[in-house]
């Protein structure tokens, strides 16, 4: 499993507009191969922002590293430029390879 996590800081006032963008937009990450899943995290609210979270799961880095290369990629982050106004600095991307998983249906030892 490989999760990719974007943070966004969100400037007060504009975390509606933000969450709309997320909610109306195609990702076509269904299209995609070795996509798992996909989740917009809210966090904590600070002086000047809200932080965001935006986690993709992956079967794989390879898999995360193709979509990135792929038209569905450039379809889908076509007007993320337009959305700059909303943020405060630049999103921040995070990379990170599974180590150990475990599920809900399983137990504890």
């Amino acid at each position: 499993m490989f999760l990719a996590m974007n943070r966004f800081k969100v400037r007060l006032g504009s975390e509606e507009d933000f969450e709309r963008v997320w909610r109306e937009r195609d990702s076509y990450l269904a299209t995609v191969p070795g996509f798992v899943s996909f989740n917009l995290l809210r966090g904590a609210t600070r002086d000047d922002h809200t932080l965001y979270a935006s986690h993709s799961i992956w079967q794989s880095r390879a898999h995360f590293e193709e979509w990135t290369r792929s038209e569905a990629f450039r379809n889908a982050h076509r007007s993320a430029g337009g959305n700059k106004p909303l943020y405060v600095g630049h999103p921040e991307l995070e990379l990170f390879d599974s180590v150990i998983a475990q599920t809900g249906t399983e137990q504890a030892a």
